[in-house]
């Protein structure tokens, strides 16, 4: 009798183990999801730097405006210029001639003093950037911009050229004027004075009659 009493309550103590066992393996289990992660892009790759100028020749006092694009975002970009002056006359031109077939040397084109000739920008969250710059000197400007994070680099040439001037007078210019001038005087007074000799004989003719 004791060991069918103890065979009972052993029955009852799995019966009520395996309850919750058999209650968690009946919960239906989430169906795997039919859809997947989709592809990642692969890794954007950024443009080359590039740096423009608006105008590739100006006048000197005229503002020209510098573009960069495909640096860093965000970043500092450190601008150089570094000058060439225009040598006068350019390679292959003839020097300048006077009226009476002399030539005169044209020595090359000073320049003053520059404006900055380093100077920084900052690009936005496209790596772009813009910067207004007014030269102070004439000659073949070359910008070299460098992003000081991203190391990236780009170049642009500018030509900056004087204003014309009005040619000065010399010496050679108002010669052939004056001796046309003085010509006319001479020419003209001989007309007189044979017009006045004309006029006498007219009336000293008259008074003979």
């Amino acid at each position: 009798m004791r060991l069918s009493r103890i065979i009972m309550a052993l029955t009852v103590g799995l019966a009520v183990v395996a309850v919750p066992t058999a209650a968690g393996a009946a919960q239906p289990q989430p169906a795997p999801s039919a859809t997947t992660d989709p592809p990642q892009p692969p890794p954007y790759a950024p443009q080359p730097p590039a740096l423009t100028v608006n105008r590739p020749t100006i006048i000197l006092g005229e503002t020209v405006v510098l573009t960069g694009t495909g640096f860093g975002p965000n970043e500092t970009v450190d601008i150089t210029v570094t000058v060439t002056p225009l040598a006068a006359p350019a390679a292959g031109k003839a020097p300048a001639r006077r009226s009476d077939g002399t030539t005169v040397a044209m020595a090359p084109v000073a320049y003053q003093a520059s404006a900055p000739l380093h100077f920084t920008a900052y690009t936005d969250a496209q790596g772009r950037f813009t910067k207004s710059y007014k030269p102070s000197v004439t000659g073949l400007l070359t910008f070299t911009a460098t992003g000081r994070e991203s190391g990236r680099t780009a170049t642009v040439e500018l030509q900056v050229l004087h204003r014309k001037q009005p040619l000065p007078v010399t010496g050679d210019s108002i010669g052939t004027p004056m001796k046309l001038g003085g010509g006319l005087v001479g020419a003209g007074a001989i007309m007189l004075l044979l017009t006045l000799a004309w006029r006498r004989r007219q009336r000293l003719g008259g008074a003979a009659h």
